[in-house]
């Protein structure tokens, strides 16, 4: 399974791809959208429409995942980031792609990090997961569409058959699958061997 993440935004949008290959996750790419914020919104929106459309057509996932609304104080900015999700939703349907949607805390939490961390925790557990360099990952804008990848696959994952644990003969849940898959950045960095 290939998914492309995105954080949309409507003067930058990220966008990472991540595959599960034989149980891991692979990071296959990232990167962010920046248009001219002086232009007009409707010349930005075009401009995010061509390079998402574009990246799918580079990496050709097999299904889209965007994060969700959050609540803003400022109703001008919370219709803007709309119309910027608009443009994902429309650039992933005339791919013929699934698209599916997760909130912001559901998207921390399936990267380790707590639903009141903040995008420094985000980056921090993208960077482990997926053993992406910081040098890379420029904006925040690109480790949250990774970790709203990952999301998409944890959330795949749960629906997916475990093969049996070893030893006694008892098949693990998808949740003690997942914690198993994050223990190690979850620990200490004294303690990781």
């Amino acid at each position: 399974m290939r998914v492309l993440g995105v954080d949309p935004g409507s003067r930058f949008m990220g966008f990472g791809v991540v595959e599960e290959k034989k149980g891991k996750l692979v990071h296959l790419g990232h990167g962010v959208i920046k248009v001219v914020e002086s232009a007009p919104l409707a010349e930005r929106l075009k401009d995010l429409h061509a390079a998402l459309s574009a990246a799918l057509g580079r990496y050709q996932p097999e299904a889209v995942a965007v994060e969700g609304l959050f609540t803003h104080r400022n109703a001008r900015s919370a219709l803007v980031l709309g119309h910027a999700r608009g443009v994902a939703l429309l650039a992933a349907a005339q791919a013929g792609l699934p698209v599916h949607e997760y909130a912001p805390a559901s998207v921390k939490k399936s990267v380790g990090a707590s639903g009141a961390g903040g995008k420094d925790a985000v980056a921090r557990m993208v960077r482990t997961l997926l053993g992406v360099d910081d040098a890379t990952l420029e904006r925040a804008d690109a480790s949250d569409a990774l970790a709203v990848a990952v999301c998409h696959l944890n959330q795949f994952r749960v629906g997916m058959p475990r093969a049996s644990a070893p030893g006694n003969g008892k098949r693990k849940g998808a949740a003690s699958v997942l914690a198993d898959r994050l223990s190690s950045a979850y620990q200490r960095p004294e303690t990781r061997r």
